[in-house]
C-alpha cells in the first residue's frame, strides 16, 4: 500500500498531511476484515502493530481473573489504537474485540515510531491524544471512587449524549448500549444498572426502548452531581 492509498482513507491522525510530508519514509500497512465478536488481539499479547479502524465498531476490554468483562473504550471509524505497545515495546494491556463486522488497517511498530520521530504534526497529535487519555482515565477513576452507581449511570448517559450530539430534550441515542455494556463500562453489575435506569425513567429524565434511549430532561439527568 502506498502513502497515497493510506491518506485516501482520510484517517483523522493524518488529516492535512500529504505525500511530501512522508518523503523517505516507507509506510507499509495491511488491512484485515473482522467478523462480529472476533478478537483482534488479547490482553498480554506480544503484538506491537498500531491499528486504525476503517469501518465498524470495536471494544477495548479487560477480562478480570474471575472472567468479568470491563469495557474501557469503544472505537469508532477513524480511531487508532495499540500505540502504547508500539512506543514502549510492552505487551497489550487490553483486548480489542469487534462489536460488529469491521475492517482494520495495521502499521508496524517500527514504522509508527519513525513517523512519531520525523513528522512533527503526527508527534503533536499523538502526544495530545495521550494526554487526553490520561485526563479521561483520571476523571473515570474519580467517578469510580466518589460517585454512586446511580450517579455513574447518569454521568455515562450524559457523556454518551454529548458524544452523539443528542444532549437536549428530545435527543435520541440509537444503537444504545445494553445494561450489561453500561455495567461493564462503569464498574458495576447489570442488576444495579437496571435499577438506576429505572430510577431515571421514573424521574422523567429518560425513556428507554429497544436499543434506544430518549433524553427527556437533561437537567433531571444531571441532578445529583
Amino acid at each position: 500500500m502506498t502513502i497515497d492509498t493510506l491518506l485516501a482513507h482520510e484517517l483523522p491522525l493524518f488529516a492535512g498531511l500529504s505525500a511530501p510530508d512522508f518523503t523517505g519514509l516507507p509506510v507499509p500497512c495491511t488491512t484485515r476484515p473482522l467478523a462480529a465478536w472476533e478478537i483482534l488481539f488479547n490482553q498480554q499479547d506480544p503484538g506491537r502493530d498500531v491499528h486504525f479502524l476503517l469501518s465498524g465498531t470495536l471494544l477495548a476490554l479487560y477480562w478480570t481473573p474471575d472472567g468479568r468483562e470491563i469495557i474501557f473504550s469503544r472505537f469508532a471509524p477513524g480511531a487508532y489504537f495499540g500505540e502504547l505497545s508500539a512506543l514502549d515495546d510492552g505487551d497489550r494491556s487490553l483486548a480489542v474485540v469487534a462489536r460488529s463486522d469491521a475492517t482494520v488497517l495495521a502499521i508496524p511498530a517500527a514504522t509508527f515510531r519513525q513517523l512519531f520521530d520525523r513528522v512533527p504534526a503526527l508527534r503533536w497529535r499523538i502526544t495530545r491524544d495521550l494526554v487526553a487519555r490520561i485526563r479521561s482515565l483520571t476523571a473515570r477513576n474519580l467517578e469510580l471512587t466518589t460517585y454512586s452507581v446511580e450517579q455513574r449511570v447518569a454521568s455515562y448517559l450524559l457523556g454518551l449524549a454529548v458524544e452523539r450530539g443528542q444532549l437536549r430534550a428530545g435527543g435520541q441515542i440509537d444503537d444504545a448500549p445494553t445494561h450489561a455494556d453500561i455495567a461493564a463500562t462503569i464498574g458495576s453489575n447489570r442488576e444495579m444498572v437496571s435499577r438506576a435506569m429505572g430510577g431515571l425513567v421514573r424521574k422523567g429524565a429518560i425513556r428507554t426502548a429497544r436499543q434506544r434511549i430518549d433524553i427527556l430532561d437533561p437537567k433531571a439527568l444531571a441532578e445529583g452531581f
